[in-house]
């Protein structure tokens, strides 16, 4: 399972998506299905909208539309992936049929096993989860192997932020535990966390700026944080 940022489609581009950088992962992720690897992918919206944009909104029409955003993200992900030739179905937490399947996740195994990559859109279809969490539940239910959980500008998880102390080390392994008790990672919030504990769920952060970094993580190169248990 990837989780890309909503962020990262964007990055160095003037609008809410780069191309360039759509087209860099379509590409990488080609390599690693020649090579044998499924994918389910769920992508964030943060590029779009984040509910703390609507600090005076109410939360859960905030986070539908923060769906919707995630349904733009997936839609656009999916054309450049089939401009590349990889079958590709977008699946739904929310209905909305003239665009995405609906997700069932029979459905969804059928497609993988048909070399199809899987986008879930609409994270859980639910308010107050974040992508993070609906990445960890799609995985369990696909029975992925991993999570990549790929972030934008940094490349794994440091002790405090890179960006703003220089001094930071980056961590090679942590364990859920240490995850859900030190709020100042900054990982994953606590119920996707907790859920990848408790249903044994390895999360891989990498960094998507460079998206070879998703061919290096799945050929077992020592880059970004492990996170198990």
């Amino acid at each position: 399972m990837l989780k890309l940022s909503g962020e990262a489609l964007s990055k160095g581009g003037s609008g809410i998506l780069n191309y360039d950088v759509l087209k860099n992962i379509s590409q990488k992720i080609k390599i690693c299905m020649d090579m044998g690897i499924s994918f389910g992918i769920v992508v964030g919206g943060g590029n779009i909208w984040r509910g703390s944009f609507g600090k005076s909104m109410d939360r859960v029409r905030a986070d539908h539309m923060g769906m919707m955003a995630i349904m733009i993200n997936s839609l656009a992900l999916q054309d450049v992936l089939e401009s590349d030739g990889i079958e590709t179905r977008v699946m739904s937490a929310i209905e909305m049929n003239q665009v995405a399947e609906p997700y069932i996740r029979n459905k969804a195994l059928s497609h993988l096993k048909k070399g199809r990559v899987c986008i879930f859109g609409c994270g859980t279809g639910s308010p107050y989860f974040t992508t993070d969490t609906a990445a960890v539940l799609r995985a369990a239910e696909i029975n992925a192997d991993i999570v990549l959980l790929a972030k934008n500008n940094v490349d794994g998880v440091y002790s405090a932020d890179p960006l703003k102390f220089p001094d930071a080390r980056m961590f090679a392994n942590l364990n859920y535990q240490k995850i859900i008790n030190d709020e100042n990672l900054g990982v994953m919030d606590n119920t996707a966390a907790s859920f990848s504990m408790d249903n044994n769920i390895p999360i891989w952060v990498i960094g998507i700026d460079d998206p070879e970094n998703i061919i290096k993580a799945l050929k077992g190169e020592k880059i970004g944080t492990m996170i198990e248990k």
